[in-house]
């Protein structure tokens, strides 16, 4: 197992990092209707999922605020899921 000394080292930033860009690319396809609503919505809050982890990273020697950005991170998510779920009942 090797040691990680960056942020960028952590699987689970290279996954959302990586899914944030497959949100992008998706999304790029919306209504411009939604461009200021639901494709700005979904971009950052899928972005800020992988933004948080960061500042986790450097949070990490205190533990609360360690915590704190990772349930950032993981509301982040959810609303990423939640913009998801109504992108996908749209048929967008």
């Amino acid at each position: 197992m090797s040691t990680i000394k960056f942020h960028q080292d952590l699987k689970v930033y290279q996954q959302s990092f990586e899914t944030a860009q497959v949100i992008y690319e998706l999304s790029k396809s919306f209504p411009k209707e939604e461009l200021y609503s639901l494709t700005d919505q979904i971009r950052r809050s899928s972005r800020s999922v992988t933004a948080n982890i960061s500042e986790a990273w450097g949070k990490r020697k205190y533990e609360k605020s360690f915590v704190a950005k990772l349930t950032d991170s993981e509301g982040e998510a959810r609303e990423t899921q939640t913009w998801l779920q109504f992108a996908f009942t749209c048929d967008l």
